[in-house]
């Protein structure tokens, strides 16, 4: 198999997108996901640039890496300043780490108008960075930046740049595609010409996502000559994102013939679902390979036409990449769809047995009360083994009660709830605040579980919506509550249904804890 190295930037530019503020302890913890699922480089950031960096590239020095190496990023020495006495260079060298990435202007634009320098002064802070790192014994990864804008200005100039840098002794040269507004035939054909200029080199594509063809740029890249992948894991970075290598991976692996990581593709959605996690954002359903959605089937014929044949509506099997097959339902389902389902809940249920005419009563009566469990897997399930008599409720609800206050007597905390239940003939009653009625039930109910199921305390909820199902009566109409949770490595979504929001959201929330210490005991 062909070989492309895999170079993760989440910790440097997946950290400069908006609503991302990486601790610490999140950028060792991310460390650790990306050494586990096998990429080659880990761009960790830039240890001048803040106190953060700084004291995490001391404390990374603990974690003894498996399969990736960790790469300090920089700039090259500034304007009148030896590379000597850089404070920059000097930073990157007490990082200590194997590899450095320097980033040079290639595009005469900003050597012009941002750096007000000469051609050979830009060339000269290019050489004389790259020759002073590679005499410590560091191997350079240099990134050509905004090279595809400065190639299209002035080819010859964005070439000699290239030129300067591999007779410093770069080892690989990162063509950036900074602004990200190339596209996949230019990206190609660039690439191809700079390949043949510099056949024995190493070259590396760097794409930002701002057409939205990051990925597609970067497939054409390794199809131009590129052998080294530059990208976030989730997509993560400035503006629109970078390139997405959680899917270029299965990409490069499974179509391509490329061999990427050193694990196996099966860790992938774990690894996506971990990162997103540590990122404090979540998941898009339909997100490639990974998704939640990226193997569900709703449409009857669809269904029908998997259960005969999975590869006439898949184009791989999910076990592949760590997902699996979802059969949703809806309006749109039959009973096929429902026999589908059950499938892996009670494999043991036949299309024609009164039990499966008893699930499809009951669902029929649920989605006449207004339940839809397209979206609500875990409560489904639910249904599924109460109607089959195989669950057994971990707790009961004896009362509850809710109060709020307007304007909230703290500022924050609006609302009051107090919780009353019972584990195995024991009570519990908790009270707890929160900023509105269902948070305050949500953390009650939660207080007085961790008192019998410790391990509640992995659990949180992640999505909360609610939907007015008939407008007919006004503030008195039926709504649907769809709560998603996650323990921080799988997720799942339940559903309640009432006149009354918070008796719904009780419903979903009951349903959450329920699936939980359910397919834990499982």
């Amino acid at each position: 198999m062909k070989r492309i190295e895999i170079f993760d930037s989440t910790l440097r530019d997946g950290a400069q997108s908006e609503g991302i503020s990486f601790s610490v302890q999140d950028k060792l913890n991310i460390v650790k996901a990306l050494d586990n699922f096998g990429v080659h480089y880990i761009e960790a950031g830039n240890p001048g640039s803040n106190p953060k960096d700084i004291e995490f590239f001391e404390k990374v020095k603990s974690i003894e890496l498996k399969t990736a190496v960790l790469c300090a990023f920089g700039s090259t020495r500034r304007k009148n300043v030896s590379v000597e006495d850089d404070e920059n260079i000097k930073s990157l060298i007490q990082a200590d780490t194997k590899v450095v990435a320097i980033f040079g202007k290639s595009w005469q634009l900003h050597i012009k108008e941002i750096l007000k320098i000469s051609r050979e002064e830009n060339l000269s802070l290019i050489y004389d960075t790259i020759s002073y790192l590679k005499a410590k014994g560091k191997e350079v990864i240099f990134d050509a930046e905004h090279f595809f804008d400065g190639y299209k200005d002035n080819k010859e100039f964005a070439l000699e740049v290239l030129k300067c840098a591999k007779d410093a002794g770069a080892d690989v040269l990162c063509l950036c595609d900074t602004n990200g507004g190339m596209l996949p035939s230019q990206t190609y054909e660039i690439t191809k010409a700079v390949k043949e200029q510099f056949k024995d080199t190493r070259i590396a594509i760097h794409c930002h996502n701002d057409t939205g063809c990051a990925v597609a740029n970067s497939i054409m890249a390794v199809e131009g000559g590129a052998s080294q992948v530059q990208g976030t894991f989730i997509g993560v970075g400035e503006r629109c994102g970078n390139a997405d290598l959680s899917v270029l991976i299965p990409n490069f692996q499974l179509k391509m013939n490329y061999e990427c990581i050193a694990s196996n593709l099966t860790v992938l959605t774990d690894t996506v679902r971990e990162i997103y996690e540590i990122s404090n954002l979540i998941a898009p359903n339909n997100k490639p390979y990974s998704g939640a959605s990226a193997f569900a089937h709703k449409g009857g014929m669809h269904i029908d036409g998997v259960d005969k044949c999975c590869h006439s509506f898949e184009h791989i099997e999910p076990e592949l990449v760590g997902n699996k097959r979802r059969y949703l339902m809806s309006e749109m389902s039959g009973r096929a769809t429902v026999i589908a389902k059950l499938a892996n809940i009670a494999p043991e249920v036949s299309k024609d047995s009164k039990e499966a005419k008893l699930i499809l009563a009951k669902i029929k009566e649920m989605e006449h009360q207004g339940y839809q469990f397209e979206s609500a897997d875990a409560s489904f399930e639910l249904l599924v083994l109460n109607a089959l008599g195989k669950f057994k409720p971990h707790f009961k609800l004896q009362m509850y009660k809710t109060s709020g206050e307007h304007p909230a007597p703290d500022g924050e905390m609006s609302a009051f709830a107090l919780t009353k239940i019972e584990v195995d003939g024991k009570t519990e009653t908790s009270a707890s605040m929160g900023n509105g009625p269902v948070h305050a039930l949500d953390k009650a109910l939660r207080k007085a579980l961790a008192i019998f199921y410790p391990q509640l305390k992995s659990v949180h909820l992640t999505d909360y919506k609610v939907r007015v199902l008939s407008g007919e009566q006004a503030t008195g109409s039926k709504v649907r509550v769809l709560i998603e949770n996650t323990d921080g490595k799988h997720v799942w979504t339940t559903v309640g249904v009432s006149t009354d929001i918070i008796e719904a959201s009780w419903f979903a929330l009951a349903d959450a804890i329920e699936y939980y210490l359910y397919r834990k005991e499982k």
